[in-house]
């Protein structure tokens, strides 16, 4: 029978004085970091002026009484926004990268309104967009088109962010490595095939984290609808901030964007980190 491995004495010293330095690390870095931080709140608060905007931007009171206005209007126009416009910023985004990448001679007309639409909308900044189609197309008085404020500035965040996320489907369709193709075309397949069964599947992959970055900032750009004075909760703090004279319920609302992008950057950063261990692995 074979004896069971125990480590040298030499190898628990390695480990003992690895401990001791990952314990020195974290705790230099904790009393940096303390240090730092008491050293800034400090300064703020020996600050001649924080007294008066402590009073404009951390009123406990105006606090409580703006925060269920705010509540309701961050859920029912910012997270309805956010949610409606990223399915649709998903569709809109992969049809123009197909519709760009596209090479039969029927679809140059196609492709050609692709690389026109990318380039005038990633020109133009959204808040402009917002501004246009929030006060322009209600003119226009479209028929069966809903004229509402909320449709239209759904409208103005899709067709804005569309165009970013089209180039960044854009860039991983091209970034499959041709034999893929290649061999698709080996097996049979057609051009529609290979894409929607080999090369899509593969790009997607590969973008999803600088997708969920674009969604992190179509979640804070929701509030650019404040513009067209959709009560939202921008402009439903800005409401009750200029009715009261105080700035509280900006920073209300700014928590709010708080708490609802942090989550979704942290798991942006998690997926990164995941598929760039999964690529290491792969090359081994």
């Amino acid at each position: 029978m074979s004896e069971v491995w125990q480590p040298s004495d030499r190898e628990l010293e390695r480990r003992a004085a690895r401990r001791s330095l990952r314990r020195r690390s974290v705790l230099i870095a904790s009393l940096a970091t303390v240090a730092v931080f008491t050293a800034l709140v400090a300064a703020v608060l020996a600050s001649p002026g924080w007294d008066r905007v402590q009073q404009l931007f951390f009123n406990v009171e105006h606090a409580r009484a703006s925060l269920p206005l705010i509540w309701d209007a961050f859920l029912t126009y910012n997270v309805k926004l956010f949610l409606l416009a990223e399915p649709m910023i998903l569709l809109l985004g992969l049809s123009v990268a197909l519709a760009r990448i596209a090479r039969s001679p029927w679809l140059v007309p196609v492709r050609v309104l692709a690389v026109l639409y990318t380039d005038l909308f990633r020109g133009i900044p959204t808040i402009l967009l917002v501004l246009m189609f929030g006060f322009g197309m209600p003119a226009l008085r479209l028929q069966g088109v809903p004229n509402s404020l909320f449709f239209w500035s759904l409208m103005a965040l899709v067709l804005s962010y569309g165009a970013y996320v089209a180039e960044v489907f854009r860039s991983g369709i091209e970034s499959i490595h041709p034999s893929q193709v290649a061999s698709a075309e080996a097996l049979g397949l057609s051009r529609a095939q290979t894409m929607r069964h080999v090369v899509v599947p593969q790009a997607v992959r590969r973008v999803i984290p600088p997708l969920l970055n674009d969604f992190v900032s179509l979640q804070k750009d929701t509030a650019l609808v404040s513009s067209v004075a959709l009560f939202d909760a921008v402009f439903t703090a800005r409401d009750y901030g200029n009715y009261h004279f105080n700035y509280t319920p900006y920073v209300v609302v700014s928590g709010f964007f708080v708490l609802l992008t942090i989550p979704l950057a942290r798991f942006t950063d998690w997926l990164q980190r995941r598929m760039a261990e999964r690529e290491r692995a792969g090359a081994l």
